[in-house]
C-alpha cells in the first residue's frame, strides 16, 4: 500500500507520462493540486521534488512548474519506467529497450563466457531448462529475467549487473508482453535459444555468446511488436 507521498508521486508521474500534462506544459497550481489530492503542502512539495530529481519537471519563479522534454527524463529510473508501462508501452519504447539491451547484454554475454564460474555455468543451464517448465507468462518472465541477471553476474563486471538492475522493471514487463508461453513451438524455440547462450558461456565461446544473446533479444522484440501490431493488449502484471 502506497503512502500519501508515493500516491501523489505515482498519479502525477502517470499523468505526465500519459500526456495529461504534455512536455512544455505548466502543471496546475499548488492550490489546485492540494485540492485534488487532499494532502498537506509538505507531501505535495516532496512529490514535486522527487519528479524534479527524475528530470521530469522544473519549477520557475513567477511561471510555475513546467514539464520538461522527455529527453531530460531519467528513463533508467524504476518509477519512470513503471509509469511508461502503466500507461501502456508502445513499439517505439520496446524497440529502444531492445537496442539498449543489445548494447549492454551482448557484451555481457561475451564477458560471461570468459569469466563465468562453474557454478554460474551450471545455473544458466538449469534456468534455461526451467523456462520450458513455466506454466504462465509471469512464470516465464521470472525465469527469463533470472537468466539475464545470471549472465550479468557471470560477466564479472559490476556495472553490467547495475545496468541490468536499473532496467529490471522494464525487462520484466517486456518479457511478459513477449512471452511465447501460449504457443508450444515458440516456447520450445525460446528455451532452445537461451540454451544456446548458456552452452556458449559454458564452453567459453565469447563470439557465439554474443551472437546467441543478440538473437534472443531480437526475437523477443519481434514477438512483442508483433503482438502489439495485432492489437492484442499488453499484459500489465509484474513478474
Amino acid at each position: 500500500m502506497r503512502n500519501l507521498h508515493s500516491l501523489v508521486l505515482w498519479q502525477l508521474g502517470v499523468a505526465i507520462v500519459g500526456g495529461d500534462y504534455p512536455e512544455g506544459s505548466i502543471l496546475p497550481s499548488d492550490t489546485e493540486l492540494l485540492a485534488r489530492f487532499s494532502v498537506s503542502r509538505t507531501v505535495l512539495r516532496e512529490a514535486l521534488k522527487t519528479l524534479a530529481a527524475k528530470g521530469m519537471i522544473e519549477a520557475r519563479a513567477r511561471i510555475g512548474t513546467r514539464v520538461l522534454p522527455r529527453s531530460r527524463w531519467n528513463l533508467f529510473d524504476s518509477d519512470v519506467l513503471a509509469w511508461h508501462f502503466e500507461t501502456g508501452p508502445d513499439v517505439a519504447l520496446l524497440r529502444s529497450l531492445a537496442e539498449i539491451r543489445i548494447g549492454v547484454e551482448v557484451e555481457s554475454a561475451a564477458l560471461a563466457a570468459e569469466r563465468r564460474s562453474d557454478q554460474q555455468a551450471e545455473a544458466l543451464i538449469a534456468i534455461a531448462v526451467g523456462m520450458g517448465e513455466a506454466k504462465t507468462p509471469e512464470e516465464f518472465a521470472r525465469a527469463d529475467l533470472a537468466f539475464h541477471r545470471m549472465v550479468a553476474e557471470a560477466s564479472g563486471n559490476p556495472f553490467m549487473a547495475s545496468v541490468s538492475a536499473l532496467v529490471e522493471l522494464a525487462l520484466t514487463a517486456a518479457f511478459t508482453i513477449s512471452s511465447p508461453i501460449e504457443d508450444a513451438a515458440l516456447t520450445a524455440a525460446a528455451v532452445k535459444s537461451h540454451g544456446r547462450i548458456a552452452r556458449a558461456i559454458e564452453a567459453g565461446d565469447a563470439e557465439e555468446a554474443r551472437l546467441a544473446m543478440k538473437a534472443v533479444i531480437s526475437e523477443g522484440f519481434a514477438r512483442a511488436s508483433s503482438r502489439m501490431a495485432e492489437g492484442k493488449p499488453a499484459r500489465k502484471g509484474r513478474a
